[in-house]
């Protein structure tokens, strides 16, 4: 496909995604402008490919998502977060998180999709206060981190990485209870991973997905600098439960 090059207050319509190949591709090619990136989130769609093929867009079927309702923290993991060991923020160097998650290597991944194409986007969209970055931190050292979109009150999670045991789930787990009191029904995994099992995300119908997006997506965005905008995080009721 070819699509112009988009600024972030314009929209561009993909092929419906009933008509997805079996993988759950919906249409091949085009750009990463912001118009065509905010677009394709809006409608469930993502991009995923290697370096040197054309842009592939997602949607695949079933959807690997996490309610956040029905996290599954464990008692040592709960444990983990009670020693405090690590500080956890928002936004303080997006730039550092997606680069760690394209340097890490991990088994059974289909390349290394974040392109430096990819890489110039998502910093551009963080730049426009769309995609937000959580970093764990040891004595000021990124050590952990995930990074994803925010659109209305739908997180897209995009990549993790860790240096560290466990520090990528208690950069998920206290992101997800974060925004469970704000109102955030779903954490979008895109597809099935072992890790994100252990933590309680499911696999359910593309047709349900949609259905919760359409409603999801109504809501006002959380647009902005998150560190700017939740200077409180990461405290939430499920923390405080947790350091009781």
């Amino acid at each position: 496909m070819s699509f112009p090059w988009l600024s972030e207050e314009e929209h561009i319509f993909f092929p419906p995604v009933e008509e997805s190949t079996e993988e759950g591709i919906v249409a091949v090619g085009g750009n990463l402008s912001p118009g065509v990136l905010l677009s394709a989130y809006r409608q469930g769609i993502f991009p995923w490919y290697s370096e040197g093929q054309d842009i592939l867009w997602w949607s695949p079927d079933p959807r690997f998502v996490l309610f956040t309702e029905n996290l599954k923290i464990s008692k040592s993991m709960k444990k983990e977060i009670r020693k405090k060991k690590y500080e956890v923020v928002l936004d303080r160097n997006f730039q550092k998180v997606i680069g760690a998650c394209r340097d890490s290597v991990r088994k059974g991944q289909r390349g290394t999709w974040i392109t430096e194409d990819m890489f110039r986007a998502y910093c551009a969209i963080h730049e426009m206060g769309w995609a937000h970055s959580v970093e764990v931190l040891d004595k000021g050292n990124l050590v952990a981190g995930l990074y994803g979109v925010s659109i209305g009150r739908v997180f897209f999670g995009e990549s993790m990485f860790t240096r560290v045991p466990n520090g990528s789930k208690t950069a998920l787990i206290l992101l997800t209870l974060f925004l469970k009191d704000r109102g955030f029904k779903i954490i979008d995994s895109q597809d099935h991973t072992d890790h994100l099992e252990s933590l309680g995300a499911e696999n359910i119908r593309r047709e349900d997905f949609y259905g919760i997006l359409k409603k999801e997506l109504s809501f006002p965005d959380y647009r902005g600098m998150w560190n700017r905008i939740f200077p409180e995080f990461p405290d939430s009721e499920g923390l405080r439960d947790i350091l009781k």
